[in-house]
């Protein structure tokens, strides 16, 4: 077994690196190289964008248009795969604390802060003693890997959600609910439905500070309460 002194750093593995930074290249390129070959039959279409750029390239002499247009696509893929790489997530795990890193944010949590951690299908969450969510970081991450790194590490890792069974479906005035939870509810189906994730991950955090843990199935909100936010007034 890893000491608890030594930390564990998961993330997407070789194979997602070689998809990134050959994969995507190789396609680019390739798809550069079809656009050039391709750019007299897509100027002559009356619909197609930019015509004017495609007849420039149609214009060019193959033994520069060709490679040009493999090039840059090539190029355009090796942006992409720095993009990608810089915004992998990646969980440090030690005997006191993890790291969660996605891109340029970074946040830390302890380990004597944390009471359960496990996978909510796409998500890595940690919950603190009240019940409440510490953390609920997207992830696609190996499953197996980050079991075995919190295990290592001492952490309370569980196969599934210890409270999956106390999650109601939301619906509009549901009872049992603090005051101002079912108005941001509302807000946050609205955010739901025309997609706006960050609207919904500000709202989600706002309905922690009522002490309502959410559960998305969809478009639909599965709730809970906290311990303290379940005790009678």
């Amino acid at each position: 077994m890893r000491a608890y002194g030594s930390p564990t750093v998961v993330s997407g593995g070789s194979t997602e690196l070689v998809v990134l930074w050959v994969g995507i290249p190789l396609v680019g390129g390739a798809l550069g190289g079809l656009l050039v070959a391709g750019a007299g039959w897509v100027a002559d279409l009356p619909w197609a964008p930019v015509q004017g750029l495609f007849r420039a390239v149609d214009g060019l002499p193959d033994r520069y248009a060709l490679p040009g247009g493999v090039g840059v696509g090539i190029l355009v893929g090796l942006v992409i795969a720095a993009i990608g790489t810089a915004e992998r997530v990646r969980v440090t795990v030690s005997g006191t604390g993890v790291r969660l890193r996605e891109g340029s944010a970074e946040r830390e949590i302890e380990r004597r802060d944390t009471r359960a951690v496990y996978l909510d299908g796409k998500h890595l969450v940690l919950l603190d003693a009240d019940d409440a969510e510490l953390a609920r970081q997207t992830n696609d991450l190996p499953a197996k890997e980050l079991a075995e790194a919190f295990r290592e590490h001492g952490w309370p890792w569980t196969e599934t959600d210890p409270h999956r069974e106390a999650y109601r479906l939301w619906v509009p005035d549901l009872p049992g609910l603090p005051a101002g939870a079912d108005a941001l509810l509302r807000a946050r189906r609205e955010a739901l439905t025309h997609d706006r994730g960050g609207e919904a991950r500000e709202l989600r955090a706002e309905l922690a500070r009522y002490g309502v843990v959410v559960r998305d199935d969809s478009k639909r909100q599965h709730v809970r309460l906290t311990r303290r936010a379940a005790l009678p007034d």
